[in-house]
């Protein structure tokens, strides 16, 4: 699983080398606005945006195009060490590729949402992604990323943590908007409602990195908040506990 392509460059390759290493991370339940404020957070401070929400998606989506069982860890760990999936970090935020093929849009669609728990709950396919995610952080040192194990067990050490919530039907409403922007119609809230609660359910009960709020990460309820409204909140956090990160004015 190739994830960073050799082609591209990005905002990090231009920072000196002399800056310190930083990871935010973001975790929380779907809906909550994680990849959101994660990349208008990296933006502000000046960092790299990781998606790792889009990742655990696109191993979705190869399970689907494979014809692999999405309980099959085993047969979708080997698939994604022979994906030729990367992201394009040229792009603001990064554009998640399989082979040539820009897949962002594609793994927001509801087949992918539908079986996206079920492969992220297979420890093989999250040893994959744990292994690739940290691999990321020493190519892009000083980086914002969000996802449901990034605090609690990918990077445990990280300096500045945020664990996001919000009320389900908020979150369902959010993805509604999300999906006829991306031009589906017809869309029942009621089934995003279920979609919602069922990935919730996976994801807090599976074995390995179930989502958890990280022991001392920041809580943030967004349900009543708008994104710049928490993205402020975060910000102002970040700067006050890394003083000396070097985070752009």
């Amino acid at each position: 699983m190739n994830v960073m392509s050799p082609e591209t460059t990005s905002r990090q390759d231009r920072q000196t080398e002399s800056a310190m290493p930083v990871v935010i991370t973001i975790d929380g339940p779907a809906g909550t606005g994680k990849s959101t404020v994660a990349h208008h957070l990296a933006s502000r401070l000046g960092l790299e945006f990781l998606d790792t929400g889009a990742m655990y998606r696109a191993a979705a989506l190869i399970a689907i195009e494979k014809n692999i069982d999405p309980n099959d860890g085993p047969a979708l760990a080997v698939a994604l060490r022979d994906a030729q999936l990367h992201f394009d970090w040229s792009a603001d935020p990064p554009r998640i590729m399989l082979d040539e093929r820009d897949v962002t849009a594609r793994i927001r669609q509801f087949d992918v949402s539908g079986v996206v728990s079920l492969v992220a709950a297979r420890p093989e396919v999250r040893r994959v992604m744990v292994d690739q995610q940290r691999d990321i952080a020493r190519r892009h040192p000083r980086l914002v990323t969000e996802g449901r194990d990034q605090g609690s067990v990918v990077f445990p050490d990280a300096p500045v943590r945020f664990f996001l919530h919000a009320d389900v039907s908020v979150r369902a409403r959010r993805r509604v908007a999300q999906l006829v922007k991306a031009g589906q119609t017809d869309v029942d809230e009621q089934r995003v409602i279920r979609d919602i609660q069922q990935r919730d359910e996976l994801d807090a009960t599976r074995t390995d990195g179930p989502l958890i709020r990280p022991e001392g990460a920041v809580d943030i309820d967004t349900s009543a908040r708008s994104v710049e409204e928490v993205v402020t909140v975060m910000e102002d956090i970040a700067r006050e506990q890394l003083p000396d990160a070097g985070f752009e004015p």
